[in-house]
């Protein structure tokens, strides 16, 4: 990102260049179909106005991804126990929430996430240190299949694949994650 102090009208200007991309995301279907002559033609701005923010389209799509991934680093500091992770989950989901419009278009896209191996990786690494006292022998293993069919669940409700809320894909993998892991049932 190329601007550093962000005032008002900064803010308000990055913010057209993010929702006139993701509007892009979901109307091409892929990243390379976007130019940044569509990038501000959508957001009504200059060509200037766009390269003081961004180098390039790509720098977009990072800022998304960084934008997430910052939420969830910063969440897993309060994930330090098991008791936790409902919060945690909570925190995930009424973030989405928030954001829902913009993930809308932009995992509706053929690029659903730009950042899937990151994420993976950042989950995986902090529930393992949260679980790996459970003893679970296929604990790497479990790991993986309940954080890919998350992110999975998550990208279906943004495509309208599925017709579960937010909050009960919430509420599904809390309950998941405590029979996988925990093996507790409701």
């Amino acid at each position: 990102m190329k601007v550093k102090t962000i005032n008002a009208s900064s803010k308000r200007t990055k913010e057209k260049i993010k929702k006139s991309f993701a509007a892009l995301m979901k109307e091409k279907k892929s990243l390379n179909k976007i130019t940044v002559t569509d990038l501000v033609e959508k957001a009504e701005i200059t060509r200037g106005s766009f390269y003081t923010h961004y180098d390039n389209i790509y720098d977009v799509a990072k800022d998304f991804q960084d934008e997430t991934l910052n939420l969830l680093i910063h969440n897993i500091y309060e994930l330090q126990t098991l008791e936790n992770i409902n919060l945690y989950f909570d925190e995930i989901t009424h973030y989405l929430k928030d954001n829902e419009e913009i993930y809308s278009m932009i995992l509706s896209s053929n690029d659903p996430l730009l950042f899937t191996s990151s994420l993976n990786k950042i989950i995986a690494k902090n529930l393992y240190e949260v679980l790996k006292y459970k003893h679970n022998k296929n604990l790497e293993l479990n790991i993986s299949l309940f954080i890919d069919g998350c992110i999975s669940l998550v990208i279906k409700h943004f495509r309208k694949e599925i017709s579960y809320s937010l909050d009960e894909i919430n509420a599904y993998m809390k309950e998941t994650f405590k029979i996988l892991f925990l093996n507790e049932k409701e």
